[in-house]
C-alpha cells in the first residue's frame, strides 16, 4: 500500500476523518465510480426522491441527483453529523442502526419513492428484501464482488459488523447473482452494474432498456483489488469456510 493510501485510510479510521471529510466537501463529493452518470440516465422520468442506506457525506450513489430529495440513513454519528453540516437542506441525514424491525418504515419516508440504494457492508440482501414491496422506480444496490457469481449471501444478523465477522472485511452482504435472483422475483431486471464492479442497478421489467445477465455482468471489485493487492479469486479462498445462505434455494 502506498504513504498515500497509508495517510487516507489513517485519516478514514480516526477522529480526524470529521475534519478530513469536511474538506472534502467543501472541494466537492463524488460517487466511488460512475454511479451518478447511470442514474442521471435511469432516473429521469421517475419521482424526484431519494433513500440511501449507507453514506459518506462525500462518497454516496444519489449525490448527483441534485433536483432530488433525500433520505441518507447511516448507524455512524459522525458520519451523520459531518452530512447534517455539509449537505443542503433538501437532503436529510438520520442516524440510525438498521435492522429488519426499522427498515421498512425508513424506507417508506417519502409516499413515491425514485431511487433506493442500499449499501451497508452486511444485511444488504435481507434489507434489500423487506424494502421491495416499497416498489421504487430505480434500485442500486452494492453487490459482493468477493463472493463471485456464487447464489448466496450472509445470514441475517442484526448486530452485523463486517471487521469482527472476518478479520478481512470481505465477508458481508450478497454476490451478484443472488441480488439479482432476489430483485427479479419482485419484477425487477439487471440494467447496469458501475465500473468498478461495486454496484448493481435494476429497473422494472416494463422498462425499455435491455436487461443484462450477471454471469456477463459481473466485474471484480477494482477498488478492493487495488488496496488489498489481491483478486476476488484470493478473497473467495479467504472466507469460502465462513457461513451462507444459498439464495437460490
Amino acid at each position: 500500500m502506498s504513504i498515500q493510501s497509508r495517510a487516507h485510510s489513517f485519516l478514514r479510521s480516526t477522529p480526524l476523518r470529521y475534519y478530513y471529510h469536511l474538506l472534502k466537501a467543501r472541494m466537492g463529493g463524488a460517487p466511488q465510480s460512475d454511479e451518478s452518470a447511470i442514474l442521471s440516465r435511469l432516473a429521469v422520468n421517475c419521482p424526484r426522491t431519494f433513500v440511501e442506506f449507507g453514506f459518506h457525506p462525500t462518497e454516496y450513489n444519489c449525490i448527483g441527483l441534485t433536483d432530488f430529495d433525500g433520505l441518507l440513513v447511516d448507524g455512524d454519528d459522525t458520519t451523520v453529523r459531518l452530512a447534517k453540516a455539509v449537505l443542503p437542506k433538501r437532503i436529510e441525514a438520520r442516524q440510525s442502526f438498521i435492522t429488519l424491525d426499522n427498515i421498512k418504515s425508513l424506507g417508506l419516508h417519502f409516499p413515491k419513492l425514485g431511487v433506493l440504494s442500499v449499501d451497508v457492508d452486511g444485511n444488504d440482501y435481507w434489507f434489500l428484501k423487506e424494502l421491495l414491496p416499497v416498489r421504487p422506480a430505480v434500485i442500486v444496490a452494492e453487490y459482493n464482488a468477493s463472493f463471485g457469481l456464487n447464489p448466496i449471501t450472509v445470514p441475517y444478523d442484526p448486530s452485523f459488523d463486517r471487521k469482527q465477522k472476518h478479520g478481512s472485511g470481505w465477508y458481508h452482504g450478497a454476490s451478484i447473482t443472488a441480488l439479482t435472483s432476489l430483485c427479479k422475483t419482485h419484477g425487477y431486471k439487471l440494467v447496469a452494474v458501475s465500473a468498478a464492479g461495486g454496484n448493481v442497478f435494476f429497473l422494472p421489467h416494463a422498462s425499455d432498456i435491455s436487461e443484462l445477465d450477471p454471469a456477463q455482468a459481473y466485474q471484480e471489485s477494482a477498488l478492493r483489488n487495488r488496496w488489498s493487492g489481491t483478486t476476488a479469486k484470493d478473497q473467495w479462498e479467504r472466507i469460502k469456510h465462513m457461513p451462507f445462505v444459498d439464495a437460490a434455494a
